[in-house]
């Protein structure tokens, strides 16, 4: 298994077409599922990106997926609730991020898989939190959100496990969570930027990667057939599964 390079085009055939594939097949799995494109993408690409450069390639690729439902989530999006997420998220992101500089690839890798297996297994099993989340809460669960997204590319997992709980109609919710992740793009690459790690061939690479993660969002959408939704969740979720064994440094 190759590892990182400085310089992320510096790819041989093969790992550019397994980079492409994992934007593509992230898409799919989020145009008919909703989800799943980090859980895939960065398990596939890290190994040929490193850590950082999958980060950055995610980050820029995954801010063009959202923009035809950010108007709609505005106008039902709680935004009190969208600052908390925000602020907790703003405070511990940079901590994970220090944190990743100071581990090993092969961490990273680990932490990415056996995270992702972890949330695959919430899906499968439908585990939800069900006690009170207060406003403080709320912070609390953007900032857990915040230090997974930095050490380890997620801020998925915090979200869904504890603040899918809210006593909020669930338009509301996907609307918070869509803006939240949104927003966690962005602070993402401003720290990144901060650090020094936002190169102008990662950042290429990231706009590159959007064709096919648009594409395959468009796919995934095109193919979705409401009466067969159970047929295609297992589909998203056997597709992460592959993903995050094939992640594991266990391979080589």
């Amino acid at each position: 298994m190759p590892t990182s390079t400085p310089d992320i085009f510096g790819q041989s055939p093969t790992g550019l077409a397994v980079i492409f594939f994992a934007a593509f097949l992230g898409g799919i799995v989020r145009g008919f599922s909703g989800f799943g494109t980090a859980l895939i993408f960065l398990p596939l690409s890290t190994p040929y990106l490193g850590p950082f450069g999958a980060l950055i390639g995610l980050t820029i690729m995954d801010i063009f997926g959202p923009l035809p439902n950010l108007r709609r989530a505005w106008h039902v999006v709680h935004r009190k609730d969208l600052v908390r997420l925000l602020v907790g998220c703003a405070l511990l992101l940079p901590v994970g991020l220090w944190l990743l500089t100071k581990v090993e690839p092969e961490v990273f890798r680990y932490a990415v898989s056996l995270l992702a297996l972890f949330m695959l297994a919430v899906l499968i099993l439908g585990l939800r939190y069900h006690g009170h989340v207060g406003r403080g809460m709320v912070a609390g669960i953007g900032a857990a959100a915040g230090f997974l997204g930095g050490v380890a590319g997620l801020p998925g997992p915090a979200v869904i496990l504890f603040y899918m709980s809210r006593p909020v109609p669930v338009e509301v919710i996907r609307a918070t969570i869509l803006l939240f992740l949104f927003g966690f793009d962005f602070l993402l690459l401003g720290f990144l930027t901060g650090m020094e790690r936002i190169t102008w061939a990662a950042a290429a690479l990231g706009l590159v990667l959007a064709v096919p993660n648009l594409l395959g969002n468009w796919l995934g959408g095109w193919l979705f057939r409401p009466g067969f939704e159970k047929l295609y969740r297992a589909t998203a979720y056997l597709a992460i599964a592959v993903a995050a064994l094939f992640g594991l440094p266990l391979w080589g």
